[in-house]
This record gives C-alpha cells, structure tokens and sequence, in this order.
C-alpha cells in the first residue's frame, strides 16, 4: 500500500468514526406535527412575525400562522394557529376585536403613532367632555381611510412600502364597524385613554388621527393594547417568558405540550357542533359528503363543525340534509387539550 493510500485510509477513518454533522433535511425532520393555539400576550417592541417564529420554534411545529397582526408599539392578544389550527384562522380574524389605546393629542404624525415623523401640530387640547361628546359619531358603521403607513395593497403594493419609498399615498375610505368607543380617562391635558370594540379591517391609528381632527387638536397613538380576537380574550393569553419556561419543562418531561395548546375548535365557538359516526366520519375525511339522518336533518343548516368520538373531523355546509366538507382536519401528532381557565392557572403557576 502506498503512503497516499495510507493517508486515505486514515482519513476515512477519521470520518467514520466522527460525529456526523446535521445538514439541512436533519434539520427539517425535527419538526413535528401540532395541533391548536396559543394566545400570545405580545409585548411592546416585538413585531408580529417575530413572534411567530419564536413559537414556531418553541414547539418545533411545521406550520404555523396569526389571526392578525400587531405593530411593534401594541401589546396584547396575538391569537397563533399551529398545524391544522390553521385552517380556522379565517374564523378568528374575522371576529371582534377589543382594544385599549392611549392618544397623544396635539401632534398628528405621518404613521399615526409615536414611531412616526411630525408633520403637523397644535396648541389646543380638547376636554373630557367634548371628547366624550364626539365619540358617537365614530360609533356605528363609519368610512375610514387607513393609515398611509399601513398593509392595504395598493396597484398589488403594500401602503407602508410606497409610503417608506417617498412616494405619496393616496387610500380610499372604507367602510368599517365600531361597535363601542368609551372614553375610560384622562390622565392629563395632553392624553387620553380610550376602549374601542371594532370589526375586521378598522385601524385604531386611523381613529385616533380622525378624532384628533374633529376635535381641532391633532392626535397619534403613544399606546395600544389588544384585549380580544374573536372567542380569545384576556384569561387565555399567556406571557412569552412564561411559555418559554413551560415549554422547556414539557421537554424536560415535566409536562406535556398538549397542556399548552388550546384545542382547534376553540376558534370556532360561534359554529354550531355536529356529531356523526364513525363510518361518516372517514367519509368526510376522504372529502365526501354524508347524509344527514334523523331528527338532526331538519335542525341543522349552514356552516357546521363536524366531530366525532369527541374529536374534530370538519367545517362543513349543511344543505338539503347533506353535509358537505369544506376543511378537513387530520389531527395526528401533539394536540391541543388545555382545559378551562383553571387549568391553565395551574399549569402556568408551575412555570
């Protein structure tokens, strides 16, 4: 044998014997399958698709998606769908949306919030009384333009890229519904702290631009919380730190990640529930649809959740005594099974 092939040989036993770096695929196959939601208590600073990644990671989910977004500057309720969870998002972001925001009045700002330019200013400061007599009318279903600094798509580009471009944005009005406006206090001459419950697609920056305006005064956002999306309130919200923490205990074996996930179908409180057999059920998982038998056939119509033996199979339209799957959950992998309220206080005390 040769020196260079001693030299191979040895180095190809230096490599057998070696620990084997993980490329990318190793990588890849550690994600896993879970299933149900997690109600994010974002904080202040973070932006919304950090977050998300974060909890991607925390779970080693392979997908994952949030019921609409928070700026940086806000805090509170971003509802994050992991797995088949997913496929109720729609449901969610077009829920109800309870906020609590502070205006800062006598500056209006390009973003129509502190992270903004000025580019306009006052001397005047408004009442509580004239502030609480305007609140009526942006109460109701309202024309609101959106943010210049916002997502709307304009021409298939976002707002904020042509607004951060230089460019000028001109955004139509559209109709949005507010279904509460409440002044809850003012702390000083300069800010007021309002509560505002609103439909899908209303912009709280935007309403504090407006209400600046009528008033004569000027206004921007110095602070916003989110206190509910849809069924997800403020009992079911859970810190960053705090999941973390219980994150890493359930992999420490002291806990089960199942016990951290609301289940799937608590997005879908407002859907009437079905329950079938287990033979339709496999029919509805093929996306066929099943026959609607019984006393049940006369009752039930329109959008359904479908389960059986106590699990989730579909969303599905109810027509004429037929169910029809229109999303079909496959549920294999970690599942979402944390309880009531009381649970959860238990589960996150351990943290």
């Amino acid at each position: 044998m040769t020196t260079n092939d001693l030299i191979r040989a040895a180095a190809a036993a230096r490599a057998g014997s070696a620990p084997q770096r993980r490329g990318p695929e190793d990588r890849k196959s550690k994600k896993r399958d879970v299933h149900g939601w997690v109600v994010l208590d974002k904080p202040v600073g973070m932006t919304s698709t950090h977050a998300v990644a974060v909890i991607k990671r925390l779970f080693a989910a392979k997908r994952v998606g949030h019921a609409g977004t928070l700026d940086p500057l806000a805090s509170g309720a971003l509802p994050v769908a992991l797995g088949e969870a997913t496929k109720t998002v729609p449901f969610v972001v077009d829920g109800r949306k309870s906020y609590e925001f502070t205006i800062r009045w006598g500056e209006e700002r390009d973003t129509d919030d502190a992270e903004g330019r000025v580019v306009a200013e006052s001397e005047r400061r408004p009442d509580a009384a004239a502030i609480a007599a305007l609140l009526p009318r942006f109460t109701g279903t309202i024309e609101q333009v959106p943010p210049r600094f916002s997502a709307v798509k304009i021409a298939g580009e976002r707002a904020y890229d042509l607004a951060r471009d230089g460019e000028t944005v001109e955004l139509k009005p559209r109709a949005v519904d507010i279904w509460r406006l409440e002044l809850v206090a003012t702390p000083d001459a300069d800010h007021a702290v309002l509560a505002a419950e609103c439909g899908k697609g209303t912009y709280v920056r935007a309403l504090a631009r407006d209400l600046g305006r009528e008033l004569g005064v000027l206004g921007h956002v110095v602070a916003l919380r989110r206190k509910r999306v849809g069924p997800f309130g403020e009992s079911d919200m859970i810190s960053l730190e705090r999941l973390e923490a219980l994150c890493h205990r359930a992999a420490a074996g002291e806990g089960h990640l199942a016990d951290l996930l609301l289940p799937l179908k608590t997005a879908l409180d407002d859907i009437p529930a079905l329950a079938v057999s287990e033979a339709d059920a496999a029919r509805l998982r093929r996306g066929q649809a099943v026959l609607l038998r019984g006393r049940d056939a006369s009752v039930f119509h329109g959008l359904v959740q479908v389960a059986s033996c106590g699990e989730i199979v579909a969303i599905a339209g109810v027509d004429r005594g037929e169910i029809v799957p229109r999303r079909v959950f496959n549920l294999s992998g970690i599942v979402g099974r944390a309880g009531g309220k009381e649970k959860d206080d238990v589960d996150h005390n351990r943290a």
